[in-house]
């Protein structure tokens, strides 16, 4: 149970979960906006929990910005059309299927399996072929720039991140962003291979991989990257 709560200007609670880690040095935040609003501060051994809320209060301007962004969800069913990974797709539900089955065009996804599970199986093939997609772009770059393993992720700060240890995750609501968009955020968590950081050397290694168009790329995620979460 949360023991502190964030307040936002329009007066809306946000429960704030605090936890300790040895190791770390900083303290670092991360607002959740899906199943449910909250948020969540990491801080080293030695930091107080006085002094993690003291500098998520500094951090207030940011996080409204993050849970202003955030858009209603919207409910999926049966003869809606959603698009991603750059197609428009219409969804149908069958139960007597077992499985989920793309149309020979792939327009048109059939879910299988009980209703109450119609939004859960869509998701899960999104996130399938977000996987596949973020594979096929990974192999245009040169092989010294590939990860070790892909992992995804449902993040509501971070789009992408490359660690030390060669995993590259991704947000798999990229899916719902123009391929371009997607194939950006691939490319820049690319480039970490070569630059942990954000550097000059870092963004010329980012636009070599890319080619022209990451400013426009960069831009479209900041401004529309809360429309990322509107299902599910």
């Amino acid at each position: 149970m949360a023991e502190y709560v964030f307040t936002l200007s329009d007066g809306g609670e946000i429960p704030i979960f605090i936890s300790t880690r040895r190791g770390i040095k900083n303290i670092t935040l991360r607002p959740k906006v899906v199943p449910k609003r909250e948020i969540h501060i990491t801080k080293p051994w030695l930091v107080s929990e006085r002094a993690a809320i003291k500098f998520l209060v500094s951090k207030q301007s940011w996080l409204e910005c993050v849970f202003q962004k955030c858009v209603g969800k919207i409910a999926l069913k049966p003869g809606d059309e959603i698009e991603f990974l750059g197609r428009c797709v219409q969804l149908q539900h069958n139960p007597d299927m077992r499985s989920n089955k793309f149309s020979d065009d792939g327009t048109v996804l059939v879910v299988g399996g009980a209703m109450d599970m119609f939004e859960r199986r869509v998701r899960d093939v999104v996130r399938a072929e977000f996987l596949s997609a973020v594979k096929d772009v990974i192999r245009t770059a040169p092989h010294e720039f590939w990860p070790r393993r892909i992992a995804l992720r449902d993040t509501t700060s971070r789009w992408g991140s490359c660690s030390t240890t060669g995993t590259m995750s991704f947000s798999w609501r990229l899916a719902f962003a123009p391929i371009d968009v997607m194939r950006y955020v691939v490319m820049h968590e690319l480039a970490h291979v070569r630059h942990m950081n954000h550097s000059p050397e870092f963004w010329m290694t980012v636009r070599e991989l890319y080619g022209p168009g990451v400013e426009r790329a960069k831009r479209w995620l900041k401004q529309n990257g809360g429309t990322l979460h509107r299902y599910f």
